[in-house]
């Protein structure tokens, strides 16, 4: 838990510093559907895996690369996903649960103003897994394995302050989680694949 307190002041300091010398910052908020939820390893323990609407909440940075006429706007995210999915040991009767894992988001995305409202980007999304876990007793500790990355691209409209973009995010790898079941330990896949609807407020 320490490490994980450390990283996220370092990042928030780091995002502080470069603020100060750029043309613009803020907040952002919203929602994201991950449609791939849980993709079974070694086991057949899981079945019926369905999305559900999770949500995210941060901080943005944007500033030009006048030789190109590009910018990069660097992004700390906090994201709650969540999937319900059907949990069968064997045992006892399957029952349906749900599994949410928390995680930070650092997008680099390089970008272009067009037609002077819009944007278009892509880059890469670093992420790091801070806690999952199942919504019932039977699966106690999970756990998850903690740095990947992903790609972003998608578009969107600034009206003023407020700006509002629709993203595509799929991970370059798998995220592999860890659970101990009946019948040793099961191994399985929270690879993300998300729409990611966004609404920001420049500061």
């Amino acid at each position: 838990m320490m490490k994980k307190v450390i990283l996220i002041l370092c990042l928030a300091f780091g995002f502080s510093q470069i603020s100060n010398a750029q043309v613009a910052f803020g907040l952002k908020g919203g929602l994201n559907y991950n449609s791939n939820s849980i993709k079974e390893v070694k086991t057949d323990v899981f079945d019926g895996a369905k999305s559900k609407t999770g949500y995210h909440a941060g901080i943005w940075l944007r500033f030009k690369i006048p030789v190109i006429g590009l910018y990069l706007r660097p992004e700390l995210v906090y994201t709650n996903l969540e999937n319900e999915v059907t949990y069968d040991n064997s045992v006892a009767a399957a029952k349906t649960t749900t599994y949410n894992f928390q995680k930070i988001d650092i997008p680099v995305l390089l970008g272009k103003k067009i037609f002077g409202i819009g944007n278009i980007y892509v880059g890469p999304s670093f992420q790091y897994i801070l806690d999952s876990d199942f919504g019932f007793d039977d699966i106690k500790d999970v756990e998850t394995s903690g740095f990947t990355a992903g790609l972003q691209f998608g578009g969107g409209i600034e009206l003023g302050k407020l700006g509002i973009d629709v993203r595509w995010e799929r991970a370059f790898s798998g995220v592999e989680s860890t659970f101990i079941g009946t019948a040793g330990d099961v191994n399985f896949d929270t690879r993300v694949n998300q729409i990611i609807v966004g609404l920001s407020y420049r500061l």
